[in-house]
C-alpha cells in the first residue's frame, strides 16, 4: 500500500491508499519540533490501528508520497523514509520531481508542493480548466488551463485565521465555535461573528472564483471548481460556485506523483 503525507501549516493529513482507492486516513497536528524518531512513533502508532497491516513498521507500505509547507517537518520525515523505510520507494515533492503540471509564474519555486499537487489531482479527476479552493490555514485559489498548467492563483485569510483575529483584535469578542448560525441575523454576539465567518467567506469564495473564472477561459462555464481543505464542509453549503467536493484532493495527487516519479519509472 502506499502511504500519503500532506503537511500543512496547522494539520497533517494522512492516506493509505491500496491501489486507487484511499482506505483509511488520518488528521493530526502539525508540530515543527518533532524530531524524526516521534514522527516514526506516531506513523507506527496510527498504522497499527489498520487491519491490513503488520506490526512492524513499514510493513506493508511498498511507496510513500510526501508533501509539505514546513520546511522543518520535511526535513524530519526525510529521515524517517531514510532510517524506517530505507528499502520503501519515497518521493517527496520537491523541485526536480516530476509533476507533469508546467507552472506559469514568475518564479516557480515560490508556489506551495500542494498547490501543484492539488493542480494535478484536480486535472486527472475533472478536466481543465479549473479552480481549486483549498481551505486550510489559508484559503488559497489556485488556476489551472485546460492544458494542465498551474497559471497562478489568489491566497487570502483562513477562516481560523480570522476567527482568531476577532477575537484578539475586538474587545468585546471572543474566540468562537466554527458553526451555523440560526439566521443570518444574529441575534447574539456569538451568532453574528458566526454569520459574518460563514457568509463573508462564501461570498468571498464566490466572488474571487467568477473573476478568476473570467481570465482562465472564454466561457466561464467551462471551469470547474473544486473545493479541498479541512474547513471546506463549512461553506460548501453557501458557496455558490464551487461544483464540486473532494476532501482528499491533495492525496491523489500525491498517488499521481508517486506513480510518475516511481512505479513508472
Amino acid at each position: 500500500m502506499l502511504l500519503t503525507i500532506d503537511v500543512g501549516n496547522t494539520h497533517t493529513v494522512l492516506g493509505l491508499f491500496d491501489g486507487e482507492d484511499i482506505v483509511e486516513h488520518w488528521r493530526i497536528s502539525t508540530d515543527a519540533r518533532r524530531t524524526a524518531d516521534e514522527l516514526a512513533v506516531l506513523l507506527h502508532g496510527l498504522m497499527g490501528m489498520h487491519p491490513l497491516l503488520g506490526d512492524d513498521l513499514g510493513d506493508g507500505i511498498d511507496g510513500i508520497a510526501i508533501c509539505s509547507t514546513v520546511p522543518s517537518v520535511l526535513h524530519e520525515l526525510r529521515e524517517v523514509t531514510r532510517r524506517y523505510y530505507g528499502d520503501v520507494p519515497a518521493v517527496l515533492v520537491e523541485p526536480g520531481v516530476k509533476t507533469g503540471v508546467p507552472i506559469l509564474m514568475d518564479n516557480p519555486k515560490e508556489v506551495g508542493a500542494d498547490r501543484i499537487i492539488n493542480s494535478l489531482a484536480a486535472v486527472e479527476l475533472y478536466g481543465g480548466p479549473a479552480v481549486v479552493v483549498d481551505f486550510g490555514t489559508a484559503t488559497t485559489f489556485d488556476a489551472v488551463s485546460a492544458r494542465g498548467e498551474y497559471v497562478g492563483g489568489v491566497i487570502a485569510p483562513g477562516i481560523e485565521i480570522s476567527v482568531d483575529a476577532l477575537g484578539v483584535r475586538g474587545a468585546q469578542l471572543r474566540k468562537i465555535e466554527l458553526a451555523r448560525p440560526r439566521s443570518v441575523i444574529g441575534k447574539n454576539t456569538v451568532e453574528a461573528m458566526q454569520s459574518g465567518i460563514l457568509y463573508g467567506f462564501a461570498g468571498q469564495v464566490d466572488g474571487v472564483v467568477r473573476r478568476m473564472a473570467r481570465e482562465l477561459a472564454d466561457d466561464p462555464d467551462d471551469v470547474t471548481v473544486i473545493a479541498t481543505g479541512g474547513l471546506a464542509p463549512m461553506v460548501l453549503g453557501e458557496a455558490t460556485e464551487i461544483d464540486e467536493h473532494e476532501p482528499w484532493l491533495t492525496l491523489i495527487g500525491l498517488r499521481l506523483v508517486h506513480e510518475r516519479n516511481v512505479a513508472r519509472s
